[in-house]
């Protein structure tokens, strides 16, 4: 029996290695190729023969989506399923949009990807794209996490109310969908130029340089209003003096570290 063939695509080591134990013994499985680069995994995954992708979103260089994209553009293409930490709505259904067969969200139990991987070889590949299955997916996973959704976006919220930062301008939606990445994914901070902003100007329909910007706007209104004290006292310490500032990556970290102490 010819083995299924299986590309990995995923910056984290300690996520491929546990993949590749898990399937290197298994007969019916081949791992062709694996990478933790998005510029150089779609056209190096269609150049492998891989049958079945698993992908992560969150890529240094290129997106995910944009990787998701560039392998469905592909003549006959494998089918890809989305194994990331991103909760999103708008993620879900995006990567359902462009052709995704599934999506898994991280951490997850190899034999549920194991599941994934037969339902998807085993799918007709229109199946994969009705908005039918798109809803379904995203339902899906919206109810899995509802409460802790609504919860983090208050919180949030009357971070930024308390600081300072207007709801009305750019920077507050792109800080605020930054912060929720830094929550489900605290190492994405350690790679805000090459993932962070890529990924959140992919789901705005924008360029990175302009979420760098935007956010950068946007902690600058609350240090100009001259809030530091509210600042100070929503973390609870004398973190800023009255001439200092935070970088992005600084405040990002702040404020998603102060969620995830808090549990949300």
């Amino acid at each position: 029996m010819e083995k299924l063939k299986i590309a990995i695509i995923d910056d984290s080591q300690q996520m491929k290695k546990n993949i590749e134990e898990y399937y290197k013994n298994n007969e019916n499985y081949e791992i062709v190729f694996e990478s933790g680069d998005g510029a150089i995994a779609g056209e190096n995954v269609l150049n492998s023969g891989a049958q079945v992708v698993l992908l992560d979103l969150v890529l240094p260089n290129r997106d995910g989506l944009t990787v998701l994209g560039d392998i469905m553009s592909a003549p006959n293409p494998p089918k890809v399923i989305i194994e990331t930490a991103l909760v999103g709505d708008a993620f879900v259904h995006k990567a359902m949009q462009l052709g995704a067969s599934d999506y898994v969200v991280k951490p997850y139990d190899l034999k549920l990807m194991d599941e994934k991987i037969r339902e998807s070889v085993s799918t007709p590949r229109g199946e994969n794209m009705t908005q039918e299955r798109v809803d379904r997916v995203v339902e899906s996973y919206s109810k899995k996490a509802p409460t802790r959704n609504r919860n983090l976006d208050e919180r949030i919220s009357n971070i930024f109310i308390t600081v300072g930062i207007p709801a009305h301008i750019k920077g507050y939606q792109f800080l605020r969908e930054a912060i929720k990445m830094a929550v489900d994914s605290p190492e994405i901070v350690n790679s805000i130029t090459k993932k962070l902003y890529p990924s959140i100007a992919e789901k705005f329909d924008t360029s990175p340089s302009k979420v760098e910007r935007a956010i950068r706007h946007a902690i600058e209104v609350a240090w100009n209003r001259g809030k530091i004290e509210n600042i100070n006292n929503v973390f609870g310490l004398q973190v800023y003096g009255t001439n200092e500032k935070p970088t992005n990556g600084e405040f990002i970290a702040l404020v998603a570290d102060k969620m995830i102490i808090e549990g949300c």
